[in-house]
């Protein structure tokens, strides 16, 4: 699994293209409402604390409209109610950049604001959060950026990253007539950097450590059985990492990490997006 974010710059044009290229090539409303070029700047505001996330996405977005924007807060950083950046450019180019630019902070800082939230709440302990691949389409790369913004851990990009063993894998390996272990000594022979498992029952855990797996992701299962499977795994194989999954929030997410979890994986982070209440405002 990657350890640290590819260069982001070409996937923010990429975003950039798409967000602006939505709104279509004419914005009607500035053209009779803006009649002449005018020199105009804006602030881009949050309404409520929140942790600042999706800059160069949304600089880039800007810079496409023909805008340029200076930033108070850095990525990942806190930002209490008020100015977060500062938006320059012809009043009608920024006009046509403020929705393309909002989607993207308000969703970023959205996400890097509830993830800090888990991380603050499993505090002290030796659990991380990750992120799923529950992510919008489109936009992985911005999404992933956003967890890490707020404090989270990379899990994996995209199905070559890793292989992760699900519940399906298992039926498909059972229709086959195989185990886990002939799948997890194909993926080495293939170059596998890690291999992951997910388990439903003692016995896949039971397997699955055998096996050699790298990470048990423990899947819906309350904080009790993990500590219990997460001792039978490291009985089996010392160095296994325990993930849980499945129904985790902010409420059992550290009993969870208390419980012996190495990680736990967050899909709400990034599928139930609560959007950053961020406003543009003319100056």
């Amino acid at each position: 699994m990657p350890e640290r974010l590819p260069d982001l710059t070409v996937d923010a044009t990429r975003v950039a293209a798409l967000a602006l290229g939505e709104d279509g090539v004419l914005d009607l409303t500035t053209a009779v409402t803006v009649r002449k070029p005018v020199p105009g700047q804006a602030v881009l505001e949050a309404r409520t604390p929140i942790v600042v996330a999706g800059l160069l996405y949304a600089e880039t977005t800007a810079r496409a409209a023909g805008c340029s924007v200076t930033w108070v807060t850095g990525e990942g950083g806190a930002a209490e109610p008020g100015p977060i950046g500062q938006v320059r450019g012809d009043l009608a180019a920024i006009l046509r950049a403020e929705r393309a630019m909002l989607n993207i902070l308000q969703r970023a800082c959205g996400i890097a604001t509830a993830t800090r939230a888990y991380v603050r709440a499993i505090a002290g302990t030796r659990c991380q959060v990750l992120h799923t691949r529950k992510t919008a389409p489109g936009l992985r790369l911005l999404d992933v950026a956003a967890v890490v913004a707020g404090g989270g851990v990379i899990h994996r990009l995209d199905l070559a990253h890793t292989v992760m063993v699900k519940d399906n894998h298992w039926r498909a390996l059972e229709r086959d007539g195989r185990s886990v272990a002939e799948a997890l000594v194909a993926a080495r022979a293939r170059g596998a950097i890690a291999c992951q498992v997910e388990v439903e029952t003692e016995e896949q855990v039971i397997e699955a450590s055998r096996a050699g797996a790298d990470r048990l992701m423990v899947d819906n299962q309350t904080p009790g059985m993990v500590a219990r499977w997460s001792e039978l795994a490291r009985g089996l194989q010392p160095t296994i990492a325990i993930e849980a999954t499945g129904g985790i929030n902010l409420g059992n997410a550290r009993a969870y990490a208390e419980a012996g979890a190495d990680f736990i994986s967050v899909g709400a982070l990034t599928h139930s997006v609560i959007a950053a209440d961020i406003s543009l405002e003319l100056a």
